[in-house]
């Protein structure tokens, strides 16, 4: 009971990828996971193989090795093909001691850290000033880049931000109880140009509740609930293009949040909402979220 991708089997094998998918609740895991299993059918499929087997898997690793991905991008894949043979055998289409084989499997060892792009206040200045700010789509687009870089959110934190998350406290605009990576909820203190920017968006294109960022039609009018993650990534690549700084991605405007704020004024202290005494300041830009919700951020008198 080795050979699981056949055609008669083709069935088997979307009820299995089904399992596998619906056995995660992170969606962007299970686009990953999606991707991942797709790709092993695919190569599976290219050349006669002897079955689902821990030889077939490890050559599968090979083979990624070989593409010249990324330790973390080919560990995913391999972690979507190990619980595939666990659905497999659960379901009686794999045997047992296969599927154990299969998930001794080891990954690829990380060696070493990246350390990432980033750019400088002028970088993302001329990346904020390059949307034609004269139409609806440049003000969306100049919003988006503004909470990319002033608020550091992440692509799906960017998608899921809605008009009620935007709110004042203490006198200081703040993105309240977004719920990120891992269901973790957190408070992101909000610039005043982020806010300019995000109102100048908002006000063009009449959205007073739901979702802050919609798609735009080319009669320049906000239509739909949402954007997707996809969107984010794509619309910033021109842009970075005609900036100067081809190839960054929206996580290199959340890495450059990060670098820049603690070290410059104009983006760490004022606009920033770094709390003012009895609060000590924090170490990073991360713990920023953290001033509201904890004493221990409180220096004696």
């Amino acid at each position: 009971m080795t050979d699981l991708i056949v055609v008669p089997q083709a069935a088997h094998w979307q009820r299995l990828k089904r399992l596998v998918l619906d056995s995660v609740s992170s969606p962007i895991t299970r686009r990953v996971y999606n991707l991942g299993l797709d790709e092993f059918f695919e190569w599976y499929g290219r050349e006669p193989r002897p079955g689902f087997t821990k030889a077939t898997v490890c050559a599968w690793r090979v083979a990624l090795e070989a593409g010249a991905l990324g330790a973390v991008s080919i560990n995913v894949r391999i972690t979507a093909v190990r619980k595939l043979a666990v659905e497999a055998a659960d379901n009686g289409l794999l045997a047992p001691e296969l599927a154990s084989g299969i998930v001794r499997v080891k990954g690829v060892a990380s060696k070493g850290v990246r350390l990432g792009n980033w750019l400088s206040v002028r970088q993302a200045q001329t990346l904020l000033n390059t949307p034609d700010v004269t139409t609806t789509k440049g003000l969306r687009d100049r919003a988006i880049l503004a909470v990319l870089l002033g608020c550091g959110l992440r692509r799906s934190e960017v998608t899921a931000l809605t008009m009620s998350h935007v709110q004042q406290r203490d006198g200081r605009w703040c993105i309240v109880d977004l719920v990120g990576k891992h269901s973790h909820v957190r408070t992101i203190p909000m610039p005043t140009w982020v806010k300019v920017a995000t109102d100048a968006w908002t006000s063009a294109a009449g959205v007073a509740d739901g979702y802050v960022f919609r798609p735009v039609n080319r009669a320049g009018h906000a239509q739909g609930d949402g954007l997707s993650e996809k969107v984010v990534w794509q619309l910033l690549q021109p842009y970075a293009t005609a900036a100067g700084v081809p190839g960054i991605a929206p996580h290199d405007c959340r890495r450059t949040r990060s670098c820049a704020a603690p070290r410059v004024g104009s983006w760490s202290r004022s606009n920033c909402c770094w709390a003012t005494p009895p609060f000590r300041r924090p170490s990073g830009i991360w713990a920023q979220s953290r001033i509201w919700l904890t004493r221990r951020m409180m220096v004696s008198s």
